[in-house]
């Protein structure tokens, strides 16, 4: 992997372990400047240690971590000066009234902007007379991604942000992430195990699976790097067909996909035959592969069984 000297985040061989339980493996990864960066993963697949990590709430014990160019975990108010942070837990304080959050952002952010504060209260109709215990879940967490971007943040780190939103404010909430990134070239790290999200917009995406960073890649190399390939046998087989360097394989006894990776010259994308066992599976289409397929063909241990492969591809992600 090659890293750049310029990106807002680089890690290094970060491992860490909880009672003997690894969390991550020599994970290694840089997120380049002015991009929003999408995280994924299945829960416990190690996301939220690892943006633990950033933020400087756990020091990195083994491997090294830098942020806008410093240690996370020194001198920890600097960093957090110029960066934006929101997850997943409804934790601001619900005696407040919006005027109050921004009233203490004001105080700690030295870039607070109130016109763009002003524009994001409008955009997200949010009154400044209002108290925090009297607004929706999605109320508050657009709340909470007010006091996360209105000072512009150099980096904007969000943790599973519209977990258990309904779709307007999900949208409400990418609509956002969009402009900030649109804004001076700023940097976003998002998490989420909603894929459709991290489809719309996200420039670059990784997978981190029990621990382990599977692939980085940049969103739109994904469908020219991978191929979804059908193939259909007059046998019956409980076994997709053997193809070298595929993987991912769903289906039935007579119908599997698999996913090949264009790269690898001994899997043959374009064969329209193959005999594989006691069987010859023919070539029925073929098509890039969706963030979707992608996401659960690289996570799989086993061929899946299916009703047909042609479904919409891993709705059991």
């Amino acid at each position: 992997m090659t890293f750049d000297d310029d990106s807002p985040v680089r890690v290094r061989s970060l491992s860490r372990a909880f009672k003997g339980t690894a969390a991550l493996v020599d994970v290694s990864l840089d997120i380049p400047r002015g991009c929003v960066f999408g995280l994924v993963g299945l829960n416990g697949a190690g996301k939220t240690t690892l943006i633990r990590h950033l933020i400087g709430s756990m020091k990195a014990l083994h491997g090294s971590v830098q942020v806008l160019g410093q240690d996370p975990t020194i001198r920890p108010e600097r960093l957090l000066a110029k960066i934006g942070y929101m997850s997943e837990e409804d934790s601001l304080p619900k005696w407040m009234r919006i005027s109050d959050l921004i009233g203490f952002c004001r105080s700690v952010y030295p870039t607070w902007s109130d016109d763009y504060c002003g524009e994001l209260c409008e955009m997200f109709d949010l009154s400044p007379d209002a108290k925090l215990k009297s607004l929706s879940k999605g109320g508050r967490a657009r709340a909470a991604l007010l006091a996360a971007i209105a000072h512009r943040p150099e980096l904007l780190i969000l943790d599973e942000p519209s977990s258990g939103l309904d779709p307007i404010a999900r949208a409400d909430i990418l609509e956002a992430i969009i402009r900030t990134v649109a804004d001076e070239g700023r940097t976003v790290l998002f998490s989420s195990h909603l894929l459709d999200e991290i489809d719309r917009v996200c420039d670059h995406i990784a997978l981190i699976h029990d621990g382990v960073l599977l692939e980085s890649i940049p969103a739109a190399s994904l469908p020219e790097r991978y191929t979804e390939c059908f193939y259909r046998t007059d046998s019956s087989s409980a076994r997709p067909p053997e193809i070298p360097g595929s993987f991912g394989a769903i289906g039935d006894a007579s119908e599997w996909s698999v996913l090949i990776d264009t790269r690898n010259e001994a899997s043959p994308s374009t064969t329209t035959s193959i005999e594989s066992g006691a069987a010859r599976w023919e070539l029925v289409r073929r098509q890039p592969a969706t963030v979707h397929r992608w996401f659960a063909g690289r996570v799989q241990r086993q061929p899946t069984a299916a009703a047909s492969p042609q479904t919409e591809g891993m709705q059991h992600v």
